[in-house]
C-alpha cells in the first residue's frame, strides 16, 4: 500500500492553481474538466510524480464548515516538507505569502504555517 493521491480542499479552482504552481512551485499534472468543477492535481517537482494533491473543489456544506473551522483554530490542512524552513519562508515572503507561524523549532524539526489564500493553512517543516 503507498500514498498515490491527496486532497485539499480549495474555495476557487482556478485561483489555487495559481498559487500552487506559480507561488509553491508544484506543478500541474491533472485537469480533467468535470461539468462546473475539474480533477486538477498537481505534484512536486523535487518527488515522485506519481503522488499527486487534488485541488478540490470546497462545495460541500459539511466541508466548508470543516475546513472554517480547521483555519479559525489555526490548524493547517497539511504538510509539505523543505529543506530548508528559514528559507522557503524567506522565498513565500518575498513573493507575498502571508504567514500565521514563522519559523519555530520545535524539537527536532523546524516548522512554519502560512494561509493558501483557498480557504487553508498550509504547514511546512524540515527536520
Amino acid at each position: 500500500m503507498k500514498i498515490k493521491l491527496t486532497s485539499v480542499l480549495v474555495d476557487n479552482q482556478d485561483k489555487a492553481l495559481a498559487f500552487y504552481t506559480d507561488v509553491l512551485g508544484f506543478v500541474k499534472k491533472t485537469e480533467i474538466p468535470m461539468g462546473e468543477f475539474k480533477w486538477l492535481t498537481v505534484v512536486s517537482p523535487e518527488g515522485p510524480d506519481d503522488i499527486e494533491l487534488l485541488l478540490e473543489p470546497n462545495e460541500n456544506p459539511a466541508a466548508i464548515t470543516f475546513q472554517k473551522a480547521l483555519f479559525e483554530q489555526g490548524i493547517p490542512a497539511t504538510a509539505f516538507a523543505v529543506d530548508n524552513v528559514s528559507d522557503e519562508y524567506s522565498r513565500l515572503t518575498g513573493l507575498g505569502v502571508r504567514f500565521t507561524m514563522e519559523p519555530t523549532e520545535m524539537g527536532p524539526t523546524t516548522i512554519a504555517a502560512f494561509d493558501d489564500t483557498c480557504g487553508n493553512l498550509i504547514q511546512i517543516y524540515q527536520g
